[in-house]
């Protein structure tokens, strides 16, 4: 990418019959937003059509059949399928599930093939989405299978940046797939994460308990003294300024998090409960950890206001700025890595 080239933001559409189309849209019918980026939807215009129509909406678009064809100053819809797909605004639908996996497909492919940037995904109906093309239970383990490195699902807001030790797996199976190497290779990738694309030299981390009271000394589990607490020893001994565990209901009751330039919480919901009490509709979800960005809104698809006008954009305006920053911090990073090698070499 050239120096006075806007970074290409590839955009997938998600479920056609959410709300993911509206809020793409909602997004960059403030013209501004082309200052900062030219953005890629993948999609077919008639689809982008039909939703600008049904939402009033009035947004600058260009159609493009190819990356070379893509303009500046507009929403270019690059078109990823020609047949024609039945919306029904608020409607869960296989069919339109397997167009979500499209979009999906080709904005991943382009970012594979550094024709995009950075990827910026619209909320998926995991099971309509599901079949024998995409079996996995969510965006974040789709990527960790096409791109580079290991994935660390990241929660952000201004004041927080929530990770996960494990991610979409029954609660049942939590404490059998917590070990020392998964809570290090967690604690690895957040303390990566947070230098290369949040600049902070430093971090510190916190990491909370798996059973109520962090056990209360074995009354209520022993994971955590005889597991989570030896393995943060060990860390802490490394180098690395690692803390915990903490109960999290007062971590988060206490506004401990706020001390921490990043936290992992044991579970998905332990994590995502109190993050999205704190600040949903403003949040991302950030994929740390792999050789390319993607960033999302903290929502799902929204059926029970699709195709109303009432869907905000602020969680997916939030999720591209936040894209965004982090191209740039870790662009930085690792060219100041390289030259730091050269002038050793």
């Amino acid at each position: 990418m050239m120096a006075n080239e806007k970074i290409k933001v590839g955009i997938s559409v998600g479920d056609l019959n959410g709300i993911g189309v509206e809020v793409i849209l909602k997004t960059f019918q403030d013209k501004r937003m082309m200052d900062f980026c030219t953005p890629v939807v993948f999609a077919s215009n008639k689809v982008v059509s039909y939703h600008k129509k049904a939402l009033g909406l009035n947004v600058a678009t260009h159609q493009a059949q190819n990356i070379s064809s893509i303009v500046d100053n507009k929403l270019n819809i690059l078109q990823s399928w020609t047949e024609e797909v039945n919306i029904d605004l608020g409607k869960a639908s296989k069919e339109v599930g397997a167009f979500a996996l499209k979009s999906l497909n080709a904005a991943s492919q382009a970012l594979k093939n550094k024709e995009v940037d950075l990827l910026l995904t619209a909320p998926i109906n995991k099971d309509n989405i599901f079949n024998e093309d995409f079996q996995f239970p969510g965006h974040t383990e789709y990527l960790e299978e096409n791109f580079e490195g290991n994935s660390l699902m990241l929660l952000i807001n201004d004041t927080l940046r929530l990770g996960l030790i494990t991610g979409h797996i029954p609660v049942s199976k939590v404490s059998e797939t917590i070990t020392e190497d998964l809570i290090r290779m967690k604690v690895d990738l957040l303390y990566t994460s947070l230098r290369q694309d949040f600049e902070i030299e430093k971090p510190k981390i916190a990491i909370l308990g798996l059973n109520p009271h962090c056990g209360d000394k074995g009354v209520i589990g022993s994971e955590d003294d005889q597991l989570i607490r030896p393995t943060i020893t060990a860390i802490q001994e490394e180098g690395k300024m690692v803390f915990g565990p903490y109960a999290a209901d007062g971590f988060f009751g206490s506004r401990a998090y706020e001390e921490f330039d990043g936290v992992l919480a044991m579970y998905h919901d332990q994590g995502l409960a109190p993050f999205k009490a704190l600040s949903f509709g403003n949040g991302v979800n950030f994929t740390a950890g792999l050789d390319v960005v993607r960033t999302s809104p903290d929502h799902g698809t929204g059926y029970g206001i699709a195709g109303q006008g009432e869907a905000n954009p602020d969680s997916f305006k939030e999720a591209l700025f936040s894209g965004l920053q982090i191209f740039k911090s870790r662009k930085n990073y690792l060219n100041l890595k390289s030259n730091a090698m050269k002038v050793k070499g």
